[in-house]
């Protein structure tokens, strides 16, 4: 559970700017005096609802994608380091990786990939 709040800290920054903006409106003079309650309860109530069903959604996945690399099919993480050469990059037991934790990680490469950000290969078989 931890490690999908490290994922999501962008997420709950932007939620802490919204409380933020909706706490600097809901307070002016010219707001009514249940603004701010109202205001508050309504944002937190939709950030609350959004982050738990990407929550949900993330968890499903990760479970999923060990699921499949356990079983020995393909994997395909997206590579945010290199977009322009390698957009995306193919794990898979007989490719040498191993899943520690929720990373997925091999000597031969400089880096490791989080299973959240992975999904299924369908595809043309790799050799």
């Amino acid at each position: 559970m931890n490690t999908f709040f490290i994922l999501e800290i962008p997420y709950v920054a932007i939620m802490l700017f919204f409380l933020a903006v909706t706490w600097f409106v809901t307070t002016r003079d010219f707001m009514p005096k249940v603004a701010f309650k109202r205001g508050m309860i309504g944002v937190t109530t939709v950030f609350v609802i959004f982050i738990g069903w990407h929550y949900k959604i993330t968890t499903d996945r990760i479970s999923e994608v060990k699921k499949l690399f356990s079983q020995g099919k393909t994997i395909i993480c997206e590579n945010k380091m290199r977009r322009e050469i390698m957009p995306s990059v193919l794990v898979s037991k007989k490719f040498g990786w191993s899943l520690k934790g929720d990373l997925f990680t091999n000597p031969e490469y400089e880096r490791d990939f989080h299973t959240a950000r992975c999904v299924e290969y369908i595809g043309p078989t790799p050799k």
